[in-house]
């Protein structure tokens, strides 16, 4: 884990940095990548240059989170109106556009938030060719 991160989860609750060190672990054992700062306060695995239909185009993480104070936001970039069954085992969650929020991680079926991360590493890894960074 890079000095980065350390210094992130020294800024968390030891709560918090408890379930992110969970989701670090999860994160990297299903992408096969490292953990990395992936902007405003989230944590994400593997990286992705995209072009959308619109012409715009970026760099985002594959799969990622952000430790917040109120909620753990899981942001797993698969095709939510999709993972229906999945969601439906997830626990107490609340969705967004395109993220999931959870107050704590215990209160989480990991086996749910697992196949989360993982639809969404096939889904990207599908269509776009993903690196470490």
């Amino acid at each position: 884990m890079n000095t980065d991160v350390i210094d992130f989860l020294g800024q968390m609750t030891p709560i918090r940095a408890e379930e992110a060190r969970h989701l670090i672990a999860m994160g990297e054992r299903i992408s096969g990548f490292p953990v990395h700062l992936a902007g405003s306060g989230m944590l994400g695995f593997g990286r992705y240059a995209y072009r959308s239909d619109s012409g715009h185009s970026g760099t985002a993480a594959v799969i990622a989170f952000a430790p917040r104070k109120a909620d753990l936001v899981l942001y797993p970039n698969c095709a939510l109106d999709d993972a229906a069954e999945v969601l439906a085992q997830l626990g107490p969650h609340r969705r967004g556009k395109g993220c999931v929020y959870l107050r704590r991680l215990d209160d989480a079926d990991p086996a749910a938030v697992e196949a989360l991360f993982r639809r969404g590493m096939a889904e990207i890894s599908a269509r776009w060719s993903v690196t470490a960074q």
